[in-house]
């Protein structure tokens, strides 16, 4: 059995600011290092149930936060950008399933640090007008490789938007939101225990999640965060723009949209 964890930091146990997700001050490695510590409870759980080969997707900001001699030495990391499959970079490799942890909810959620991709210039995105956070985009792209996503951890708001989309994964909450920048959190030692079980009980339980397929081809709507960055991303010819912060595309696959919505998000550096 092959498993792909892939890892983000808002949903991680302890982290509530924006300074700690963001490389060049204390907080943030102390964060990274929590970060570090859910993804290893991840990959016990995963061997614990049986998996002979994990991979661990570095899934937040530039892709290289996790400090590999850190991590169990018996997974193997992908790190580093760009890549076209992004947060499940993997998923190509013939893995059995998908555990997402330290996933956040979508822009302009209750939840904590909530964000779709990139929070300077994305203040939301839809599939055929569903809206969508990272884990129902990158659980979409995992399906149409026909790769399940078996358990998902995050806070209490991240929770409650996913779980219509995937019935059968097993959620794990390692905080409470009291809004974007609060809330109430495990602490870090909790939240990796309840991860390795959680990820011991999906394991076990995966025969009766499926890949979540989205029908294609799609159609993306795709809100900016000001009106300057929608003229920025219509430059794309295929583009059509709806309002002055609104555009839409069609995509042939949902990997085809991951990546035109990674090409923006790299535009919107122009613009910072």
């Amino acid at each position: 059995m092959k498993v792909l964890i892939s890892v983000d930091i808002e949903g991680v146990a302890g982290v509530f600011h924006f300074q700690q997700t963001r490389a060049g001050n204390p907080e943030y490695e102390r964060a990274r290092r929590w970060m570090t510590d859910e993804a290893n409870a991840a990959i016990a759980g995963a061997f614990d149930a049986g998996a002979t080969v994990v991979y661990v997707n570095d899934s937040h900001g530039d892709f290289r936060n996790m400090p590999p001699d850190l991590l169990d030495a018996r997974a193997q990391v992908i790190q580093g950008k760009p890549r076209y499959l992004s947060m499940v970079a993997g998923v190509d490799l013939g893995v059995d399933g998908v555990c997402m942890v330290g996933y956040h909810s979508r822009a302009q959620g209750a939840g904590i640090l909530a964000h779709t991709i990139n929070s300077f210039a994305f203040a939301a995105v839809e599939f055929d007008g569903q809206p969508m956070s990272e884990a129902g985009i990158y659980g979409a792209l995992a399906g149409e490789y026909g790769v399940p996503v078996w358990m998902a951890s995050g806070d209490d708001v991240f929770i409650a938007e996913n779980r219509a989309l995937f019935p059968a994964t097993t959620f794990v909450q390692t905080k409470q939101a009291m809004g974007q920048t609060g809330g109430v959190s495990l602490s870090p030692a909790q939240s990796c225990a309840a991860i390795r079980a959680g990820v011991v009980s999906a394991l076990e339980g995966r025969a009766a999640v499926a890949p979540w397929v989205w029908p294609t081809p799609l159609t993306v709507t795709l809100r900016t965060q000001t009106p300057a960055l929608a003229d920025l991303f219509c430059q794309w010819p295929t583009f059509e723009r709806t309002t002055p912060v609104e555009l839409r595309f069609g995509a042939p696959t949902v990997e085809a949209a991951v990546r035109m919505l990674n090409a923006c998000s790299a535009m919107s550096a122009m613009l910072r």
